[in-house]
């Protein structure tokens, strides 16, 4: 089972991955965790023992930035480190630059493309 964490400070993206990814939770194929702050996510990463093996974080949030967290993310050295792909409405070069520079794995723009996103999540698991 593939464990993801979706790190956004809008309240809207769980049920939208929800019903995107009905399937696959149904299935048993992956389960989601929901932070709604960077702050949240790291609380959640330490309760879960960092199961995720899969973290989607919004760059742009109030309080700790997703490259904030980011940051912290790949700092912590966890074995095997998550992937980290990144998510903005901002296609601009600047945060995509930041963001490989802190060992992002992948950047994503919103509206996400649910369809890419899901071969991306297969691939991880193979």
């Amino acid at each position: 089972m593939t464990k993801i964490l979706v790190v956004d400070d809008e309240m809207d993206v769980q049920p939208l991955f929800e019903q995107r990814f009905r399937r696959e939770i149904k299935n048993g194929e992956i389960e989601f965790e929901f932070a709604y702050s960077g702050e949240a996510a790291l609380s959640c990463m330490e309760k879960y023992l960092h199961e995720a093996i899969l973290i989607l974080s919004d760059i742009n949030m109030p309080g700790m930035s997703g490259l904030q967290l980011l940051e912290h993310i790949k700092l912590k050295n966890h074995t095997p480190p998550p992937v980290v792909m990144m998510i903005t409405a901002y296609g601009d070069s600047d945060n995509y630059n930041k963001a490989m520079e802190l060992g992002a794995d992948d950047f994503l723009t919103k509206p996400v493309d649910f369809a890419a996103l899901k071969n991306k999540i297969k691939l991880l698991g193979t």
